[in-house]
């Protein structure tokens, strides 16, 4: 049985962009980019070319008096916990103070604020409404002298709900705390543009936009401070020693400039082909439930309910089918415990229990989604 991908929230496959430049990197045996020889400085010169790219695309400008940063990381995970941690650190001075989060954040970012929080520090968090929207007016009322930095996504790695990142970088920005975002599923799906944000910091990565796993990026605007997490090195001014993947980097620029020249066209189809989607499953399973979905949300997410059925045991025999879903983040896969997003939207715990995400990417089809809506009604009969 031919195999339905639709976890790309997940990870995606490379795009032929991607893969076609990677290869000539890897064929040419670049050097070490912190090299002073002839060899080192190419390649030197290929990572600060994938850099500006990657940049110029995402909206941070890395020239002029005041230059953003882009800071190339192993991926997602490592660039929301530079940033948390790096951040808070520098501007705290040793000092514990307040970091305020949203309910509905990625493993990657709950972590590091729970790391600071054993030590010391206080941990305030930002509700969301019954669609999985933040409270922004909210926010006001956490801010304090204390606040050292605020962390919401950009859009929701399970239900795909975009948040209301430019209000809140406008009332941290007035309050002068930095804002981070993880604008890990938006990058590659929606244009972004970092400085029109008005966000202090955001990470993201390059597995999620049809580029290879392995590498990420934190970008940070002009007046962040930044404490690095990791020591024993010079490369990218100290703040992430390490040598650069040179060939990971390219990958990653190739990938999202592939993304960009086709972006219109791309989020018109996903988001047509999510609609096909979720209309065949009610007209055949009209007990499902679509979580956020009266929200604004990326083009290829849908998290859906199937009452009375159990989630991990839906997702396991879907597997078997040839569906690959997902009971949620990929990071927090195996879990059995309920999704803290839905819970924070305050879905009732057996509907929480009953969910799973589908994301679909630019390789399904609509022959795809109709065989997967009919295999996933047949499982859901079945198991009924």
């Amino acid at each position: 049985m031919e195999s339905i991908y639709l976890d790309h929230n997940a990870t995606t496959p490379l795009h032929p962009e991607a893969i076609r430049a990677m290869t000539r990197v890897l064929d040419k045996g670049y050097a070490n980019p912190a090299s002073q020889h002839r060899p080192g400085q190419q390649a030197k010169r290929l990572l600060e070319e994938a850099r500006e790219t990657v940049a110029g695309i995402l909206g941070a400008n890395l020239f002029g008096p005041q230059p953003d940063q882009l800071v190339f990381t192993s991926g997602g995970t490592e660039a929301n916990n530079l940033a948390m941690l790096g951040i808070a650190g520098a501007r705290s001075h040793g000092r514990p103070g307040q970091v305020i989060i949203s309910a509905i954040e990625h493993p990657s970012v709950i972590g590091p604020a729970e790391h600071l929080l054993e030590h010391g520090w206080r941990l305030d968090s930002l509700g969301v409404d019954p669609d999985g929207t933040v409270y922004a007016q909210r926010l006001g009322e956490l801010l304090s002298e204390q606040t050292h930095l605020v962390s919401v996504i950009g859009a929701n790695h399970e239900t795909g709900v975009l948040q209301p990142v430019a209000e809140l970088a406008a009332i941290c920005n007035d309050a002068g705390v930095p804002l981070h975002t993880d604008a890990v599923q938006m990058v590659g799906k929606l244009p972004v543009d970092f400085q029109a944000l008005g966000v202090s910091a955001m990470s993201v990565a390059a597995h999620k936009f049809h580029g290879p796993v392995g590498i990420g990026a934190l970008i940070l605007r002009n007046d962040v401070p930044l404490e690095s997490i990791l020591f024993g090195g010079s490369q990218q001014d100290g703040v992430r020693p390490g040598t650069e993947a040179v060939v990971l980097a390219v990958g990653m620029a190739a990938a999202l400039q592939a993304w960009q020249e086709e972006q219109d066209a791309l989020i018109k189809r996903i988001t047509a082909l999510r609609e096909r989607f979720e209309g065949g499953l009610n007209a055949g399973w009209p007990e499902v439930i679509i979580h956020g979905i009266c929200a604004p949300r990326l083009p290829q997410t849908a998290n859906v309910a199937f009452p009375d059925i159990d989630g991990q045991i839906l997702a396991t025999t879907l597997s078997m089918a040839g569906v690959a879903c997902s009971t949620g983040s990929a990071c927090a896969s195996g879990s059995t415990e309920l999704s803290p997003t839905l819970l924070a939207m305050e879905v009732p715990r057996h509907l929480a229990a009953s969910s799973l995400r589908f994301s679909l990417g630019s390789g399904n089809t609509e022959e795809e989604i109709d065989e997967a809506v009919c295999r996933i009604i047949h499982v859901c009969s079945e198991l009924r």
